[in-house]
């Protein structure tokens, strides 16, 4: 039985990664800022990326690694390189005698100019690539599924009939259960090394359009469709980030996210890793986007 090491365990992708490891058998680690309740075959160890003796125990004779902890959203580029660049460096630290490193990254990497965060996981992952050469580094896309905070707002709004359409970009997703599923695949795979793109292998990706389109079908609605040009999404990032400061909270519309949503090119490629043999995406967009929405309707978020 392989034990996991896994950070970010209390989050979305951390979370749904956990459920998959203790249903294949596997003996699970993980990290949490504070007490969870107890699970068969998972213990919690409480600590951060910067408590040295906790990532010590967190890493102590496991099999693998699965670093996926990290900052989406901050206040200052420093915070974004505390928990990102630093982290990072903890956990490559910890984890020197550890047979096995798969690090999450993200395809805000593959553009480091555009974004403080994307800046600072493209940091992350040449320091990855410096110390563990030997490493698998996942670049997923845009993660949603079921329990997923940061596209519940989407599904709300195309409920109430509207429709935004940030940019006339294209994008790829991948469904959270996919990427998990991958990440433990990886995690048992020591020849598969280097940087890994992943979708759910739609040929081109989405438009926000296509997107939105999948979700009003999902939810029997029929939306106003409204263009926001790269203009109005900086607007309402300069309006947002007013507004936070003003009320001591983090923007949920970031200069950081405006600039993301507007660039052309979020398509990923996951042929490198389907041509391992040892993952390929289940769930296409439009079954994922209606798993979702009715999950959030059960759950009474929308």
């Amino acid at each position: 039985m392989t034990t996991l090491a896994i950070t970010g365990g209390t989050g979305f992708v951390g979370s749904k990664l956990i459920d998959l490891a203790l249903e294949k058998g596997h003996g699970v680690r993980a990290l949490a800022r504070r007490a969870q309740p107890a699970r068969p075959g998972l213990e919690w160890v409480t600590g951060d990326l910067a408590n040295g003796s906790a990532l010590a125990r967190l890493t102590e004779g496991a099999d693998a690694v699965i670093h996926v902890a990290g900052v989406i959203n901050a206040r200052s580029p420093l915070a974004f390189a505390a928990g990102n660049v630093e982290g990072t460096r903890a956990m490559l630290e910890a984890s020197r005698n550890v047979p096995r490193f798969v690090h999450v990254s993200s395809l805000a990497a593959r553009e480091p100019a555009l974004s403080i965060y994307g800046n600072t996981k493209a940091a992350a992952d040449a320091l990855v690539e410096t110390a563990r050469p030997d490493a698998a580094i996942v670049r997923p896309p845009a993660v949603y599924g079921p329990g997923d905070r940061e596209t519940a707002n989407v599904y709300r709004l195309v409920a109430r009939g509207w429709a935004l359409l940030p940019g006339r970009g294209r994008f790829s997703v991948v469904e959270v259960s996919d990427l998990a599923s991958a990440l433990l695949a990886l995690a048992q795979s020591p020849s598969a090394q280097g940087i890994f793109e992943i979708d759910d292998a739609t040929a081109g990706g989405l438009s926000h359009r296509d997107m939105a389109a999948y979700i009003a079908a999902a939810l029997g609605k029929a939306p106003i469709y409204v263009p926001l040009p790269s203009a109005a999404l900086m607007l309402g990032a300069a309006i947002d980030t007013l507004g936070a400061k003003l009320s001591g909270r983090l923007p949920a519309l970031s200069f950081d996210r405006a600039r993301y949503l507007a660039h052309p090119d979020w398509v990923a490629d996951s042929t490198r890793l389907r041509a391992l043999g040892i993952w390929a995406p289940e769930v296409p967009a439009a079954q994922g986007i209606a798993r979702t929405a009715e999950w959030y309707r059960n759950a009474g978020w929308i």
